[in-house]
């Protein structure tokens, strides 16, 4: 028995857990799995799960009233183009840009804030 301790899967509350990785899917090239309650998107550089929660209330990013309870980051090659196609599968441009010069930040359709970004590469093994 070994003390190692790694990582297995972020998961993210939404209002309805199908309906949220379906979006992650399209957006990632990932397949989404599941149902409204426990849904996973198998994705090509990792995997995300999603938790159906009767009381969801978004995240109210950049302001404080509900706060930001987590946020994917995905690393690109091309924000303008990326940008486009998140928006496309229903994403939302925070008019609050913070790093504009290499992240954009969007809400997901559930709220939760991610970022596309040009700063930092994989790493090696990714």
């Amino acid at each position: 028995m070994s003390d190692l301790i790694r990582l297995s899967l972020t998961t993210v509350n939404a209002p309805n857990a199908i309906a949220l990785a379906r979006f992650y899917a399209e957006i990632t090239g990932g397949v989404a799995k599941g149902d409204e309650h426990w849904a996973l998107v198998e994705g090509p550089n990792g995997d995300i799960g999603f938790q159906q929660i009767d009381d969801y209330r978004p995240p109210t990013w950049p302001d404080d009233e509900v706060g930001m309870q987590m946020h994917l980051e995905f690393f690109v090659d091309d924000l303008v183009a990326t940008g486009a196609r998140v928006l496309a599968a229903g994403a939302t441009r925070f008019e609050h840009q913070p790093n504009a010069d290499h992240c954009f930040v969007y809400a997901d359709p559930a709220g939760h804030p991610f970022c596309l970004s040009m700063w930092g590469a994989p790493r090696v093994g990714d």
